[in-house]
Parts: C-alpha cells; sequence; structure tokens
C-alpha cells in the first residue's frame, strides 16, 4: 500500500479556496471521529484549552482516518519540544496561540521545520513517518506539506502585524476574537466597534498579503459573510459548545412545552 503524505488543506488553500474547518475540544475519538466523518476539510484538536495530551491526540487522528479531514492541532504555547511531539503524532496543520512578534513567528516556523530551515528533531521513528515504514517520504516532504498559523490575540500583534506578515514559511494569520477583544478592555465582547474596526484593520492587511486568513465562523449568516470578505479557513462548530447549545435547546423547549411536566 503506497503511503503518501500530502496535505489536502493546503492544495485546497493554494488553489483560492474555502476550508471548512470544526473544533475538537472534548480530547475525544468518537466526537473527533464523528465530526470528520461529517466531511470537514480540517478538525482542529484544541490541546490549548481542552484537556487531551500527546496520547489522546493520536487516538483522535487515529479516528479522523480514513476520511478526508486532515487534523490540525491548536499547540498550548509557541514551545518546540510540544511542538515537535504534535508533528511527530501525525499533525499536518499548526495553529500557535498568542503570538506577537515576528521574533516569536520565526520561532514558531523554525519548531515545524526540520533542519536546515529549522531546528525540528528528525526521527523515523514516531507515527507521523509510519513508525519507520517510508519514513523518508516523509521526512522529506513535512516542510512543504505542515501549515503552520498563528494566532493574533492581542493589540501587541496587532501593532507588529506589517512584520509577522513578512515571516518566511509562516502560512496564516488566526484571528482570535475573544482574546483580541478582552486585551482591548472589553471583555470577551468581540462585537464591540472598538474591536470590530480593528478586525478590519487586521483583514486588510492580511487580504493584501501572501497569507490567508482564518477565524471562528459565529453564525452560519456570519460565516457566509466571512467567506465573502476572503477568509479561507473558517471553524464552523465545536464537539462541546455546539453540543451544549443544542443540548440546552432542547431543554429549553421541552420546559416550556410542559413547564408543569
Amino acid at each position: 500500500m503506497e503511503i503518501t503524505h500530502t496535505n489536502r488543506v493546503k492544495q485546497l488553500l493554494n488553489a483560492g479556496k474555502r476550508v471548512t474547518g470544526a473544533w475538537a475540544q472534548a480530547a475525544s475519538n468518537i466526537t473527533t471521529e464523528i465530526m470528520a466523518d461529517a466531511g470537514f476539510d480540517l478538525i482542529m484538536v484544541d490541546m490549548e484549552h481542552g484537556p487531551g495530551d500527546i496520547l489522546t491526540l493520536i487516538g483522535q487522528i487515529q479516528g479522523m482516518k480514513g476520511q478526508p479531514a486532515v487534523p490540525f492541532v491548536r499547540a498550548p504555547w509557541n514551545d518546540f519540544v510540544q511542538i515537535k511531539k504534535i508533528l511527530d503524532a501525525g499533525t499536518y496543520g499548526l495553529l500557535v496561540p498568542y503570538v506577537n512578534t515576528a521574533e516569536e513567528a520565526e520561532a514558531a516556523v523554525r519548531a515545524v521545520k526540520y533542519p536546515l530551515q529549522g531546528i525540528r528533531g528528525v526521527s523515523g521513528s514516531p507515527r507521523a513517518p509510519h513508525f519507520g515504514n517510508d519514513s523518508m517520504e516523509y521526512l522529506k516532504s513535512a516542510n512543504d506539506e505542515i501549515f503552520l498559523m498563528t494566532a493574533i490575540e492581542t493589540m501587541d500583534a496587532v501593532n507588529h502585524i506589517d512584520d509577522l506578515l513578512k515571516v518566511k514559511g509562516l502560512d496564516g494569520i488566526f484571528i482570535g476574537p475573544m482574546d483580541l477583544a478582552t486585551s482591548m478592555g472589553h471583555f470577551g465582547n468581540s462585537a464591540h466597534p472598538e474591536v470590530q474596526a480593528v478586525i478590519r484593520t487586521i483583514e486588510e492587511k492580511v487580504f493584501a498579503s501572501d497569507k490567508i486568513l482564518a477565524t471562528v465562523g459565529g453564525s452560519w449568516e456570519q460565516a457566509c459573510e466571512k467567506f465573502d470578505r476572503g477568509y479561507q479557513i473558517l471553524l464552523l462548530m465545536s464537539d462541546t459548545v455546539s453540543l451544549g447549545a443544542h443540548a440546552k435547546g432542547i431543554v429549553s423547549k421541552f420546559n416550556e412545552r410542559y413547564p408543569q411536566r
């Protein structure tokens, strides 16, 4: 059986296509499998705010096997040791949180790339290079196939965006609206006009660059507006938040229909 190492999401993005994604935040191989089976282009395993570790990540990626969805991970931090483990598990896309400067973005690039472009440790034995089976094919292709984006979550990052967009090896920018709003003094209120004005500034600069822009989708109507404005990656649901909202809605309808039970 031929082993391939191409990143379908990166191919779609390079062709200018829109990409659908979903958060996997429950550290569950079952919910990850369900979302991959639904047909999302990528599944973003959340290792920053989710409870999972490397072993649960491997189980989640295994749950996606056989589906076209590409495994992405939001890393816990811009740490080259954690990033190495995440990539060795078989991840093909990485979102690094809280990156504020070009120097920090360059550090993320180095963590993702094998030498001489970076400092990622070389080994054919982990899961990503198929435990030594056809390992050189993975090792030779990984630098080109792995997709890297960093998150803009503070005004510090916004103030450095021109330099961030010049970083070679950085493929995209992810807007973290809740953190950005909070850093501006509008706790969790990304709809505030001042926050939206800053987001528009980020959009203009990224759209004028060679980077792609990503964020959360919000409602379906909001997602459509963002795709139409030029976003290429939107995370449209979560295995925790979306399930919680649906469950709460069902209970609310029951209570409304049968107030006395």
